[in-house]
């Protein structure tokens, strides 16, 4: 039994990276992978099926938004390809509704999530924060022509504008207690890396 769900993991694994290649701002394979190997490590401390959670981890943003002209795809996406391999409808449904929902913009109109769903939101967020958090920030503004600092322009968007408007909010928004402790470290660096950041652009060290 194992072995097949590995097999089909597997199989979902080679599907996602073929569909994403050449995709970057922060959104290709290696942003799929860093949230699948996340949610594992939640799950391992937060319980939950797990095969749920690692398809949902691949899946979830096969279809997203920001590149299917606004239109939420990825439920779409990962059912037609969890049926073609042959998975329980069950399986499918709930794999289906986590994808659907986890997503930031859509936090108001969201259903309610499962305990695999919560995982792997927590997952995807995290990789949100911490150094790949702003890594990944720095990748968005430059594919979208954002720039990363701007002095004193409050009124244009930044990267750094970013950390306060959305990402330095994902902390309180984790469902897990191991996501929290996670988000935590991560913010806390991040927030170390800014205070670094001013204090380079101020001309500004610590001299003997």
């Amino acid at each position: 039994m194992q072995s097949k769900q590995d097999d089909v993991i597997g199989q979902v694994a080679a599907i996602v990276r073929s569909r994403l290649a050449g995709q970057g701002a922060g959104h290709g394979y290696d942003h799929i992978q860093r949230v699948w190997n996340t949610a594992r490590t939640l799950q391992a401390k937060s319980g939950g099926d797990l095969l749920v959670i690692e398809l949902a981890a691949l899946l979830h943003d096969l279809g997203d938004a920001k590149f299917h002209n606004g239109r939420e795809r990825s439920k779409e996406f990962a059912s037609l390809i969890l049926k073609e391999l042959g998975v329980e409808q069950t399986i499918i449904e709930h794999v289906g509704t986590i994808v659907d929902n986890i997503s930031f913009r859509k936090r108001e109109s969201a259903e309610p999530l499962s305990l695999e769903g919560q995982v792997v939101q927590d997952a995807d967020r995290l990789d949100a924060l911490g150094a790949i958090g702003i890594v990944r920030t720095i990748e968005f503004g430059a594919a979208f022509d954002q720039p990363f600092y701007v002095p004193n322009g409050e009124s244009q968007k930044s990267g750094i504008g970013h950390f306060h408007e959305k990402l330095f909010k994902l902390r309180n928004l984790m469902n897990t207690t191991a996501g929290r402790e996670l988000a935590q470290e991560r913010e806390d660096f991040m927030r170390a890396f800014i205070a670094q950041f001013e204090s380079e652009c101020a001309g500004q060290g610590n001299l003997n």
